[in-house]
Order: structure tokens, then sequence, then C-alpha cells
């Protein structure tokens, strides 16, 4: 695990002093003022004046860094700039070179696992895609976790396999979804799991998920189990309402059988038993990934 922090310090840092402290000496800058413009040893000043200190290309020859230091180095030796304006505009510029930018660049390469984010990413704000989607993944394992620990889950994977989804919150599309690659099979009364929670990697479930979605219903994950009369009852007494519906319907069955309910559970179960090439499937929603799996672990406990 590497932070961007790290790349800031290891490879931002040393290049943008060292530039500042050549551009300061050659406006007449003693070390030592130097030394105390950059709030830095005298020595480290003079690594950076004899090429001692690595410097990166990237930034080197980047305009934007080149121009910051040159008004920076103008205004402290004018004095129109104080030191802590001079922070302040060196950290807008590293905020921005976070920002999907040339440090954002050099953290995929120490991190590449990050590439799979598209788009402009932001590793500090709170809300991010990044922090959602992590905590998303994190949901399904944990979700997992109860569902392969607890004794007797292989018996209840249908033929077609299990699978256990969450989605993002603003979900609208299967990519929004994230789930087990390949789906959860039994082999040999053991729950296997091909890898990890990945996104867009579910149809089946995940399209049930969001048909509850699109029905008004406030849920974000869904599990689907294989059916039996009483795997259902198991779940209305535990408190979890069930709803059949058509697979055969000419609309979407789920939004067809959910619409208009306002009176389900915060975890509940649509379940269908079966018709002419389709297997008889018990699904089980809720508000995430763990719900779910607490539901159906619950199933174990009778």
């Amino acid at each position: 695990m590497r932070f961007i922090e790290e790349i800031v310090v290891d490879a931002f840092l040393p290049t943008f002093r060292s530039m500042l402290a050549e551009e300061l000496r050659d406006r007449g800058f003693t070390q030592r003022e130097v030394a105390e413009a950059l709030g830095i040893s005298q020595s480290a000043v003079s690594k950076y004046a004899h090429g001692e200190v690595s410097r990166n290309e990237v930034f080197l020859e980047d305009e934007r860094v080149e121009e910051l230091v040159e008004r920076i180095a103008e205004g402290l030796s004018t004095g129109d700039m104080t030191p802590v304006q001079a922070l302040v505009e060196a950290e807008v510029l590293v905020r921005r070179l976070e920002e999907g930018d040339l440090l954002a660049t050099l953290h995929e390469e120490a991190m590449p696992a990050l590439a799979e984010y598209d788009g402009a990413l932001s590793v500090h704000d709170p809300d991010s895609t990044l922090r959602t989607a992590e905590r998303v993944r994190s949901s399904v394992r944990r979700g997992l976790r109860t569902l392969t620990n607890a004794s007797g889950f292989a018996g209840l994977i249908p033929n077609v396999g299990s699978n256990l989804v969450e989605c993002l919150p603003d979900a609208d599309g299967i990519d929004d979804v994230a789930g087990i690659p390949g789906r959860i099979f039994d082999v040999k009364g053991q729950a296997t799991v091909p890898g990890d929670p990945e996104f867009g990697v579910s149809e089946h479930v995940a399209s049930v998920l969001l048909s509850a979605r699109e029905a008004g219903r406030d849920v974000r994950a869904a599990v689907n189990i294989r059916y039996d009369p009483d795997v259902v009852s198991s779940l209305e007494a535990a408190g979890h309402d069930a709803v059949e519906f058509d697979p055969d319907a000419p609309e979407d069955p789920i939004t067809a059988a959910l619409s208009g309910r306002a009176d389900l559970s915060d975890t509940f179960v649509v379940y269908q038993t079966g018709a002419y090439g389709i297997e008889a499937i018990t699904y089980v929603l809720g508000p995430d990934a763990p719900a779910v799996a607490r539901a159906v672990r619950g199933l174990l406990a009778d």
C-alpha cells in the first residue's frame, strides 16, 4: 500500500524545493536565506545546490510547476509574497496534480489497482467514487464471509449458482453493482467463491436488484438461493415479507410484483416457483450485503 502523500514527499517535494532553491539563489539569496524561506536546513540547501537530491523529470518539465516556482521565487525575493502565501500556492498546485493529473498518474503506477477507476480521481474526497466503490466491495466481502462461514450454506445454492451483490447509492446499471465473478457454486458440499467482488460481473442477480430499485424499493443488496416452500416460510417467520412474481410476465416481473407495495420489511423476499426452462429461485433483498447474508444465515440456524 502506497499513499499519494508518499508520492508527494518522495517525488514532487524534492524536485519542487530544488527548483525553488535554484531560482532563489539566482535572485541573490544566500544559502541561509534560502533555508529560511523554504523552512529547511542549510545542509539540505547545499545538497540541492550540488545536485545530491534526486529530481523527477515529470515535474521538472511541467509548465505549471515551472511557472509556480518562478512566481514564488519572484514574490519572496521582492517581499510581495509571504512564506505562508507561498505554501498555500504550492498546496493548491499539489491538490490540482492529485486530481487525475501528474501525481495521480504516478500514484496509479505505484498502485496499479487504482487504474480501474476511470475519470478524475480524488483520494482525499470523502464522497469520491473510489471510496464509495471500495466500501461497497468491502460490504460484499463481509456478507460473503457470513454466508460461507455458515454451515450448510452450500445446500441453499441453486443449480444456476448464487451471487451476492451490492450497488452504489445512485446505481442505474449493472456496472454500478458489485458481485462475485462467475457466481458461487456448490462443489462437493462446499460453497466455492471464484474471486474477489468486482463491479459489472453479475447480470442476473444485479438485474433483480435494479428492478426492485426501479419499483421504488430502497434496497442496495441481494442474494439468490434455491426455492423451497419451507425456505420462504422460514424467511417470513423471521419477519421478512415475501412476494411471489411470475417469471413469464410480459413486463419486468420484479417491478410488476413490487410496484405499489408500500408495506415491505427492510429486508424482504421475492421468489418464483419455476416455469418451463426456468429454475425456481428465491431472492433476498435488503439495505446491504451483510443484512441479506444474515437473513440467509438465519435459515441455517433453524
